[in-house]
């Protein structure tokens, strides 16, 4: 007995802990998944209710035969369509309620706009400043003020993609040759994973988005240090390394505000050492991350487009230095 109920113990655990985390709807930590949730347990409680009704009559009825003359059914019935038909309206009610709260969300304040283009397989984010000089752009990562709504435009460059954060909003679909948007409204601070969620090629599962809701000021000190050009080189090393990076192959495809890298194919790497992972989520970032993706990309993500360069042991040296330095 004893044994039993710490295997049932276990199992209640870890079906509450599964409802938790970086990547889960709750708790929630945006309004328009709370709103979403609390209509679901509406939804729930009302279906459970008539459910539990349908078995219950379904089992009188094999108990019991109708007798002659009984007028008791009858009465009974139109009972049960008067409550169905009741409790059907309050549900619609109920979605159009949250529908309408749901589309009001971002209209709560001044928005932070941003355009986030999902590329296979990573995201290019691009933050709205009041002038184009005070536009920033980043990859892989999204900074959120609480409280605050962002109205997200939504752009595919290849394929169809599905921009989803579950501890915020619901998906919504990205596709090629349309601009497609969505709203958030967090409500609590704290790091969360975004994902793809339509499958998008091989590496798919490889697609994630970090997510970081912080108060307002320190929302605020990450833009302005975003907006601030790549740190010059501190040592003859990591000047080796910019002097690779900015003058051959990654040049070609990346920039970094402040130097002669002006591409915009691949992530802007201005501070690519203060994001959390490395092409996009696949690995943390680190000298090891680094090391591992410049050496190999293609043995760490195979068929992401940053092609094997082959680069000799004392480059990759000094370009992990150099980039381990843009903060």
């Amino acid at each position: 007995m004893t044994h039993a109920r710490s295997i049932l113990g276990l199992g209640a655990f870890w079906l509450v802990s599964g409802c938790a985390g970086v990547q889960s709807i709750a708790p929630s930590g945006g309004a328009h998944t709370s709103a979403f949730n609390d209509l679901f347990v509406i939804f729930l409680i009302v279906c459970g209710f008539f459910y539990l009704l349908v078995i219950g009559f379904l089992g009188a009825a094999i108990l019991r035969r109708r007798r002659e003359g009984d007028e008791g059914v009858p009465t009974l019935f139109r009972a049960w369509v008067a409550l169905v038909s009741v409790s059907l309206v309050g549900l619609a009610f109920a979605s159009w309620v949250t529908d309408r709260a749901m589309a009001s969300y971002g209209e709560q304040g001044p928005p932070v706009r941003i355009r986030l283009t999902a590329n296979q397989w990573w995201w290019d984010v691009t933050y709205f400043g009041a002038t184009h000089s005070e536009d920033l752009r980043t990859a892989n990562e999204l900074h959120l003020p609480v409280g605050r709504p962002a109205l997200i435009e939504l752009h595919s460059n290849d394929v169809i993609h599905s921009f989803w954060v579950p501890n915020l909003a619901g998906k919504q679909d990205l596709i090629p040759g349309r601009t497609e948007d969505i709203a958030l409204l967090p409500r609590m601070t704290g790091v969360f994973r975004g994902q793809c969620a339509e499958f998008c090629g091989a590496q798919h599962a490889h697609m994630a988005l970090t997510v970081i809701v912080e108060p307002e000021a320190q929302f605020r000190a990450w833009s302005r240090q975003q907006l601030a050009t790549a740190r010059p080189p501190a040592t003859p090393l990591q000047q080796a390394g910019m002097t690779y990076v900015t003058t051959r192959e990654c040049a070609t495809c990346h920039a970094i505000a402040g130097t002669t890298a002006s591409a915009s194919v691949g992530p802007d790497l201005t501070h690519v050492a203060s994001r959390k992972t490395i092409a996009a989520g696949t690995l943390p970032m680190g000298r090891g991350g680094l090391y591992a993706w410049i050496a190999d990309p293609q043995g760490v993500k195979p068929g992401a487009h940053m092609p094997y360069i082959g680069l000799e042991a004392r480059q990759l040296e000094a370009v992990v230095a150099y980039l381990e330095s843009l903060k």
